[in-house]
């Protein structure tokens, strides 16, 4: 078998919000959604996986949070650690959060489409899981925001939960699967 990505379709979902379905084609298209669980994408096939989004923010500039989700629970413990730096301007500001309940994959902005990657590395694994997203928006015409993330628990997790820290989102997101 070929190395590479492969596309996984989430064997089912659950949102909050306007609309969210599958797509034909394993992505997963979403509405003005203020929460979505992502079932059945982290397998036993693969070790690592990369969550590819593109939104755009109705209304309330705000962050994208992240929470691993095994079978229909969350994992919503004060478990979670994140770094983050961003670019913008001239200003690079960053900090350091522990003791969070999740964790946050980037920015999301109603003043323009906003597109990030995140890699999730050992989710089905039962060891603690790492994450690592980059987001970029147009704000002052090019900013970044890079974040470092650990869930200390060594709980195997099939899905993930994504939602806007405020406001709702509408876009698109494709998990892929790291086959090596």
């Amino acid at each position: 078998m070929t190395n590479g990505l492969v596309v996984m379709t989430p064997s089912s979902i659950s949102y909050s919000g306007t609309s969210a379905s599958i797509n034909a084609d394993g992505s997963v298209t979403f509405s003005a959604m203020t929460n979505l669980e992502l079932r059945g994408v982290f397998t036993g096939d693969y070790d690592n996986y990369m969550i590819a989004i593109s939104d755009t923010r109705a209304s309330s500039n705000g962050s994208i949070s992240f929470q691993l989700l095994s079978g229909t629970t969350p994992a919503s413990g004060a478990d979670y650690a994140r770094q983050y730096i961003q670019a913008s301007g001239t200003s690079v500001p960053a900090s350091r959060s522990t003791g969070q309940t999740s964790t946050r994959l980037g920015w999301a902005d109603t003043a323009q489409k906003n597109g990030l990657t995140a890699y999730v590395f050992g989710p089905y694994l039962a060891q603690p899981t790492a994450v690592r997203s980059v987001t970029v928006w147009a704000y002052l015409n090019a900013a970044i925001e890079d974040y470092a993330s650990t869930h200390s628990l060594s709980t195997s997790y099939d899905g993930c939960v994504i939602f806007p820290s405020a406001g709702n989102m509408t876009g698109k997101l494709t998990v892929f699967g790291f086959n090596q």
